[in-house]
This record gives structure tokens, sequence and C-alpha cells, in this order.
């Protein structure tokens, strides 16, 4: 199935996002404290963990990134594991999402709504189960 211009665009421009958000990792410096990597980009501190003392689901997803695209698989799941699978993904589908935009047809499979869906309730069952253990172990 051949994919149209709106098609093609979006799969490239999805694969820049990406590409660019994981250069942005490539600059960052992971936290030592397995969050907070953020701030770096001159945002706050997490909301969540100021409001309520605990950090929330994706705390340590920008650091989990930091040290994926530096190859520290370990660290980057000790900071947080549903970033880490993110991380993969991103670096997964960019030449998958690129490819696709240039031959003007899906390689390998088409995506789709169902398969996107289960794939994005693993990786949030993941983050969760992650933030419960994270929580329960301090």
């Amino acid at each position: 199935m051949s994919l149209s211009v709106r098609d093609r665009a979006t799969s490239a421009a999805v694969a820049a996002g990406l590409l660019f958000s994981l250069g942005l990792a490539v600059w960052l410096q992971p936290a030592p404290e397995r969050m907070g990597t953020h701030q770096q980009l001159g945002l706050p501190r997490c909301t969540f963990r100021v409001l309520f003392g605990m950090p929330c689901p994706t705390c340590g997803m920008t650091t989990s990134w930091a040290h994926m695209v530096r190859g520290q698989v370990p660290s980057a799941l000790r900071a947080n594991v549903g970033g880490t699978l993110l991380a993969v993904v991103a670096v997964a589908a960019v030449p998958w999402l690129l490819i696709s935009a240039i031959r003007g047809r899906w390689v390998g499979w088409a995506p789709n709504s169902i398969v996107a869906a289960w794939v994005a309730a693993v990786i949030v069952l993941i983050v969760l189960v992650d933030w419960s253990i994270r929580l329960a172990t301090g």
C-alpha cells in the first residue's frame, strides 16, 4: 500500500521529532540522583514531587533517555524502566519512519491503531509497575 503525501510528511515529521528528542538526550548530562535531568532545560522540579513528596510515574524518564543514548542501559533502567523502553522504541522507529517516508510505503509492516494501543498500554503498565516498585523501595 502506498503512502499519501500527508502520511509521508507525518512519518518524516515524527522521525524528526524523535531524532530531536534523542539529540537533546545526548546534550543533557544524566542527573546522578536518577531524576531531575529535565531541569537542565530550564524546567522546574517535578510538581508532583513538590506537592506530594514522592516521585511521579514519569520521574526519571529524561534521565533514562540521557543514559540510553550513552549506552548505559543498567543506569537507564534504574532511572525509569518505561523511559528506557520508550527510548528503545524511538531508536527503532526513526529509521523505519524515515525509510517508509522516502520509499512511499510502509517497510516491514503497516502501523494500525490496535497494535499502537497495545504497545501504549504495555508501556503505561510497565511505567506504573516501575513506579510502584520505586515507591515501595524508597
